[in-house]
């Protein structure tokens, strides 16, 4: 997790950076998107410079639109939004109907990327991502991950070996691990029938199938 970073001082008012520029229609409609920004990114575990560096923004300006400075354009929103991991009515604070809390396994479609198969095990639009994953055999054993954010996976079945940094594990069914995933990290199975896991992670700038399943057939690691 990153540590919390000092806010930079307001920079005198200079020409608005390219985008910075507010629709005119969102203006009046964005009177508390400010915190909001700032406890999404903060959700996210990205500092004020890794998220600003990701927009294309100053970390000065990003700092302006958390404290009400100023007003983000909805290109900005767009971009924000998907750097969070959210959605432009959450930046804005709009209510959504209540998802459904029980994800059934009828519901639950397979999904291969990179080799891997994962069921989705609980709501998209989540701050953080639950999967069923079935890692094959000598799949992607030697792509190291490494990206912000936190994961949590639980052994169901079969044998994996996981590289933390300079240590290696060895996880039997029903063993854990926690850990963050600016930590190199590298997953395999060590039994020819694959391993299976119960996954969570936080849900930030990458999508699933590259967060942390690795690149999709015809991509390159």
């Amino acid at each position: 997790m990153s540590s919390p970073e000092t806010e930079p001082e307001p920079e005198a008012e200079r020409e608005p950076e390219p985008g910075a520029e507010a629709d005119d229609g969102l203006v009046d409609a964005l009177p508390a998107v400010a915190p909001r920004l700032r406890a999404l990114r903060r959700r996210a575990s990205l500092t004020l410079e890794a998220a600003a560096r990701a927009a294309g923004l100053s970390p000065a300006h990003l700092s302006r639109l958390e404290t009400g400075q100023r007003q983000p354009s909805l290109p900005m929103l767009l971009a924000l939004a998907r750097i969070y991991g959210t959605t432009v009515s959450e930046l804005l604070g709009e209510t959504v109907a209540d998802r459904d809390a029980v994800v059934r396994a009828a519901d639950m479609e397979p999904t291969a990327a990179g080799g891997w198969t994962y069921w989705q095990a609980g709501a998209s639009g989540r701050g953080m991502q639950a999967l069923r994953v079935h890692v094959p055999y000598g799949s992607q054993g030697d792509i190291v991950r490494v990206h912000p954010g936190e994961e949590w996976l639980h052994v169901l079945k079969g044998r994996l070996r996981l590289r933390l940094g300079d240590a290696t594990h060895r996880l039997a069914p029903g063993d854990s691990a926690h850990f963050d995933s600016l930590t190199p990290h590298r997953i395999a199975a060590l039994d020819q029938g694959g391993v299976e896991l119960l996954f969570v992670h936080t849900l930030l700038q990458s999508p699933t199938a590259t967060l942390c399943l690795g690149p999709t057939p015809g991509e390159a690691p």
